[in-house]
């Protein structure tokens, strides 16, 4: 268990990171593959370890894997390595299970494949999920015209989607600890689909708050995406 009292300066960061990444097409998981010679983890962990406000790391790791240790950040006392599961929630569950929900009544969880999110943009997040006592999420609002496809012809428009409510769901999302572990506990057991973490907290009947946020805070997905976050993480060093 992770022992150390929170006063709104002090919080964890749970960064599942068991996944392969299929859609890089590349021989290693995605979050292993290098930018400026460093792996997309490394950039992710420096980063929220480099926030004033993040002490610990849980990072979520297939049993499997041999690509952490290559890293340099298996030594690290602040990074706590866990076992995951099956699918990205239950990585996530599993990471929960290791917090001391009394010392830390707060989480956040981050992409691992998301090395570009600001300091700025998580002191927004922590500052207006305290303020309002309420969880949310990095977003930011729609702004390509959304289409649906049709459900006989897949590779055909089926209709165009009202976009004025829609917004994109990025990382890092934050929520009380409790909340956030019995919500994909419920979720589980109902046989519900969860893609983030917001999704398991909608379920629950709880509310998210929409947080903007920098629409450079990308998942590296594809392999196009590489090239993308390189240039971004060039141009957020000229920003500082």
């Amino acid at each position: 268990m992770i022992k150390q009292a929170q006063d709104e300066t002090s919080f964890v960061v749970i960064v599942p990171a068991a996944g392969v990444g299929k859609r890089m097409l590349a021989s290693c998981p995605k979050q292993y593959l290098e930018i400026n010679n460093q792996s997309i983890l490394t950039h992710t962990i420096n980063l929220l370890l480099g926030h004033s406000k993040i002490s610990k790391i849980i990072i979520v790791l297939s049993d499997e894997d041999e690509y952490f240790p290559q890293t340099g950040l298996a030594n690290n006392t602040n990074i706590i390595r866990v076992s995951g599961g099956r699918e990205r929630v239950d990585s996530v569950l599993n990471g929960l299970h290791t917090i001391d929900v009394e010392r830390y009544p707060w989480v956040l969880v981050h992409d691992a494949a998301r090395p570009c999110v600001t300091h700025d943009d998580i002191d927004k997040l922590i500052e207006q999920c305290i303020a309002n006592n309420c969880g949310g999420l990095l977003a930011a609002q729609v702004v390509d015209t959304m289409k649906q496809n049709s459900q006989e012809r897949p590779s055909i428009v089926g209709s165009t989607v009202d976009r004025s409510n829609l917004w994109h769901a990025f990382t890092p999302q934050m929520y009380k600890t409790v909340e956030l572990k019995q919500a994909i506990e419920q979720a589980l057991e109902q046989g519900k689909e969860i893609t983030d973490e917001s999704s398991a907290i909608e379920l629950a009947g709880l509310p998210s708050l929409l947080v903007l946020g920098r629409r450079d805070n990308i998942k590296i997905t594809r392999p196009e995406d590489l090239a993308l976050a390189t240039f971004y993480l060039e141009q957020q060093k000229l920003e500082q």
